[in-house]
């Protein structure tokens, strides 16, 4: 029995993966979104801030009140930018997650559908056919494999920067609160 690909098939995977394209785009553009949402807030509150810093600065009548009022200043604005940081810094993995995750379920369709061709190829190739089975199953195994260290890698790297990022974050906030 030799199975055919038919048109509605490629119909259907076309749309199929129209929709997964569909659902990344969604996903990336959304994080840009939340991006620029961030940077316009961030921005109009560091303008904010620098202009009632100035105000307060020109009020001064000696060098130390400016001087104090300059270092007052500093811890707010190294919170501030920590903030902004650890944000994009999460928007940013955030997106990265889901991209993958949707990357991760079509592979994992793609994966399937190569094994079940595979088999129906199997079951209706002449006696021999068994070998280029065998190479098939251990070429998707090889896929799989990688497929899985990849993950693990990108795990432990997105791991460790996020171990970086909040130390880095809290001594800054330390080196400024101690000034």
């Amino acid at each position: 029995m030799n199975k055919t690909f038919k048109t509605e098939d490629l119909i259907a995977a076309n749309s199929a993966a129209l929709a997964h394209f569909q659902s990344v785009a969604n996903t990336a553009l959304a994080a840009v979104e939340s991006l620029a949402a961030l940077n316009l807030g961030f921005a109009r509150e560091s303008l904010e801030n620098s202009s009632k810093n100035t105000h307060a600065a020109l009020g001064a009548k000696t060098p130390q009140e400016v001087a104090a009022l300059q270092a007052k200043a500093i811890q707010p604005a190294a919170e501030n930018l920590a903030t902004y940081t650890r944000t994009v810094y999460e928007i940013s993995t955030g997106a990265a997650k889901e991209i993958a995750d949707l990357i991760k379920g079509q592979f994992d369709q793609l994966n399937q559908a190569a094994q079940e061709a595979a088999l129906n190829a199997a079951k209706a190739s002449p006696f021999g056919a068994d070998v280029a089975l065998a190479a098939v199953k251990q070429a998707v195994a090889a896929g799989n494999t990688a497929y899985e260290n990849f993950n693990k890698a990108s795990k432990q790297a997105t791991e460790m920067a996020e171990a970086n990022i909040a130390k880095a974050t809290e001594a800054a906030v330390r080196t400024t609160k101690a000034k």
